[in-house]
């Protein structure tokens, strides 16, 4: 699999390694998310007509959302690695990648493991994998159409 998409393959691990770096990195030498997150949220309360929006978003809420967009490339990723026979088995390392992030998490000073990130980070995985999946259809099925017309 590796050897077949060096690309890709190549990709996927940097990808991983800025994954790792925004998960496991101490508390007190990462960037202040949160912080970030109140001032964007701060600066779209300045616009009216983004008020129904506005309204129904919190700190917290842009943070979920942030963890969901985290995962998203890499389920695309692990998708395109495997194929798409073997979807749930990108979405299984994609849990598995998630709840190890959280376990070790709570070893890194500074950081706290929570079960609504592994809850966030498999629907990102999800939904990546979903995307990766209506992107490949076209190639999917003629790939299969040529299958059956060689039978």
């Amino acid at each position: 699999m590796l050897h077949r998409h060096p690309f890709l393959s190549l990709l996927t691990l940097l990808y991983l390694g800025f994954v790792g770096l925004v998960t496991l990195t101490p508390g007190n030498e990462q960037p202040d998310y949160a912080g970030l997150a109140g001032r964007v949220l701060a600066r779209l309360e300045r616009y009216p007509d983004l008020e129904p929006l506005t309204s129904r978003l919190s700190v917290e809420r842009i943070e979920f959302l942030a963890n969901i967009g985290l995962f998203v490339p890499l389920g695309v990723f692990l998708l395109l690695l495997v194929g798409t026979r073997l979807w749930f088995v990108a979405l299984a390392a994609g849990i598995v990648l998630t709840s190890m992030i959280e376990r070790v998490q709570s070893e890194i000073p500074g950081r706290v493991p929570d079960p609504r990130d592994v809850a966030a980070n498999s629907i990102g995985m999800f939904l990546g994998i979903a995307v990766a999946m209506v992107l490949t259809l076209p190639a999917t099925l003629r790939r299969r159409r040529e299958r059956a017309q060689r039978a």
